[in-house]
């Protein structure tokens, strides 16, 4: 075949690959021609201009044309749709035939880059013919097109774009959403502000290629992200370093295992919160899983530390032998702590798979790379860990509602003292502590109105009941009793007197609840009825209600203050009383609720202000002690602005 009759063939193959874009674009309702420039934005929009000089752009960001004109002539991927015979076609196959000869098309086009994708001024055909190949990347001139810069996600995403561009000269790696770059960078192993070297670029490109080739295989172009957010979503579970030995169907086969995660960070949609235990699924689904589901559960339990020496741990594995008392002949269970590192809490829960676990729950956030290696790994293995939010489709997350515990205790705090002093040691700034303490003090506000509650928090201050006992509080809401066997001063909400602390009462975790309504729950089926439909990250968030909290008092106290305490937990439980069902302002005078305003659970569980009879602050990450700064990175109110660590868990 001469060359001649090759680029015609081409071109032949090229025309009815554009007809079957234009038709699978029309019924999606989208443009089946390439994009203008000049109709989405014009130069009063503009913050300037810059000449990058020649470039090997990606051909796969070419999306459109600078001006209207012939773009018709193209389908939307820069195949032809012109029939043969005609002009157009006459040009298109002899720029073919040069590109077959030694000759070959040695002219860059001309283009513009706006927002990442670049927009043909010179060389539409050029881009066709090459495309039609396949070829990676096209020789161009190119002119950037500043955007005003605003607080727009697409505009901070460019801008974040701009400035990774500078270290590394790629324009495949550009993100959705800003801060994708900064994630990249730690699970590369680089410092935030490395520059990429020629071979760190070409190394990358061969892995990233590949991935790309995965993603275009799974992406049915409606998720709306680029393949680098979807490779962040990847390194969540694998290494960057994997990429070089993996077959291609074994990429794919991971990929795979972590799409719906893909889909999830797609979505960007908030966690689907259960406020309350359902132990039966709805109707006709309740009928058929009965008929399939098993009736006995094998159930593994990870912790990193060991019952003896955590009380938070003790607390979980009173819960797993509730859970077996119970629950009895329906569940056998496996226990693994101690799993101090990542590594450990793998290889445990792999020995649970190798068991025959049906369920594993980690007990601790971060214990989160770990269970969604085994949720990859075992998808026919229910993993859940324990943490307030951490949306992801393999994995829920299960927490409890401690702040309706906090309501109660605030309440008996302000009607105890008399004074009106009253501090509240906080842990750390993670989500559903400032709920926790905004509650407590509408408990006070509850009792005593003209009170203050000074706040300190234990993550900055390691004596901060020191602190606020010499500041001259009267009362002292400390750390939660973390179960009734522990109760001991100076846990829970405390008198100070002369020095000395005496528990009152203290809201508490009650885990073997938890335990038991989710293996129920997936007994019956109602675990399933969260899986049916779009891939959701799931989040069991339970309260009073389900009884998997509650508040532990002292013996001796006034009968007044019992009752009180039994009349809010009755009307919490019940639905008629919610803690921040009132007016709120907050302490920088914002009015957070005039009293009609109903706080969805999303809302109060990522709380990041102040109620305004709260003396104290929020503390930045910076002001924190190193031993709380890992948990904070997970489950920060703030996590998102915090730079990433090279060696910690990808969020």
């Amino acid at each position: 075949m001469s060359i001649r009759q090759e680029a015609s063939a081409q071109y032949q193959e090229a025309l009815k690959r554009g007809k079957k874009t234009c038709k699978q674009r029309a019924a999606r309702d989208l443009s089946p021609y390439p994009a203008v420039l000049d109709l989405q934005v014009n130069d009063a929009q503009l913050a300037g201009r810059v000449e990058l000089g020649l470039c090997d752009i990606p051909a796969d960001r070419i999306v459109g044309t600078k001006t209207e004109g012939r773009q018709n002539a193209f389908a939307a991927d820069f195949m032809p749709l012109m029939e043969t015979g005609t002009e157009f076609a006459e040009k298109w196959i002899n720029l073919c035939a040069a590109h077959l000869s030694d000759e070959g098309i040695r002219e860059p086009i001309r283009c513009y880059e706006y927002l990442g994708r670049f927009y043909v001024q010179e060389g539409n055909k050029r881009v066709s013919v090459l495309r039609s190949y396949g070829a990676p990347t096209v020789p161009a001139y190119v002119i950037r097109l500043l955007p005003e810069r605003t607080d727009a996600p697409e505009i901070e995403a460019y801008y974040d774009f701009l400035h990774a561009w500078q270290l590394t000269g790629l324009f495949q790696v550009s993100f959705s959403r800003a801060g994708g770059f900064a994630r990249l960078q730690a699970a590369l192993g680089y410092e935030p502000e490395h520059v990429w070297t020629q071979e760190e670029r070409r190394r990358f490109l061969a892995r990233f290629s590949a991935f790309e080739r995965a993603f275009d295989l799974l992406d049915d172009v409606t998720l709306g992200i680029t393949a680098a957010d979807a490779l962040l979503v990847w390194l969540r579970i694998y290494s960057f370093d994997e990429l070089a030995g993996i077959s291609e169907a074994e990429l794919n086969r991971s990929l795979s295992a972590v799409w719906a995660d893909v889909e999830v960070a797609a979505r960007g949609e908030p966690l689907e919160i259960s406020t309350e235990a359902a132990e039966k699924a709805p109707g006709v689904l309740n009928r058929i899983v009965k008929s399939v589901f098993p009736s006995h559960l094998n159930v593994a339990f990870v912790s990193n530390l060991m019952p003896d020496e955590s009380d938070w741990a003790h607390a979980h594995d009173l819960g797993r032998q509730y859970l077996e008392a119970v629950m009895g002949d329906q569940v056998a269970t496996q226990d693994y702590c101690g799993m101090a590192t990542e590594s450990e809490a793998e290889d445990a829960m792999e020995r649970a798979a190798a068991n025959g676990a049906d369920v594993i729950f980690a007990t601790t956030p971060t214990l989160i790379g770990a269970c969604r290696k085994a949720a990859a790994k075992h998808p026919d293995v229910r993993v859940l860990n324990c943490a307030a939010s951490m949306p992801n489709a393999g994995v829920r997350t299960y927490y409890s509602r401690i702040y309706e515990g906090k309501f109660i205790t605030g309440a008996i705090a302000g009607a105890l003292c008399k004074s009106g002093r009253i501090g509240y040691i906080a842990s750390s700034p993670i989500f559903g502590v400032p709920a926790s303490v905004n509650a407590f003090a509408l408990g006070v506000q509850l009792t005593n109105p003209e009170a203050r509650v000074r706040l300190r928090w234990s993550c900055v201050d390691e004596d901060a009941m020191g602190a606020l006992a010499a500041e001259g509080m009267e009362v002292v809401s400390n750390r939660d009793v973390p179960s009734p066997d522990r109760m001991r001063e100076p846990w829970g909400l405390c008198q100070v007197w002369d020095g000395s602390y005496y528990a009152v009462a203290s809201p508490y975790w009650h885990w073997g609840n938890v335990y038991v309504k989710l293996v129920r729950g997936i007994l019956s089926g109602s675990w399933d009825a969260f899986s049916s439909g779009a891939p959701r990250a799931v989040s069991y968030w339970w309260g009073l209600r389900d009884r998997a909290v509650d508040v532990l008092l002292r013996g001796d106290l006034p009968g007044g203050v019992v009752q009180l305490t039994e009349l809010l937990r009755r009307s919490i439980a019940d639905g008629s009383l919610l803690p921040f069902d009132r007016p709120i302002r907050s302490q920088d005078g914002t009015i957070r609720s005039d009293g009609t305003h109903w706080f969805p659970p999303d809302e109060i569980l990522h709380m990041d202000w102040l109620a305004e009879n709260v003396d104290g602050s929020i503390p930045p990450f910076d002001d924190l002690l190193p031993m709380s700064r890992g948990l904070v990175r997970l489950q920060g109110i703030y996590r998102d602005s915090i730079p990433p660590e090279k060696e910690g868990t990808l969020l």
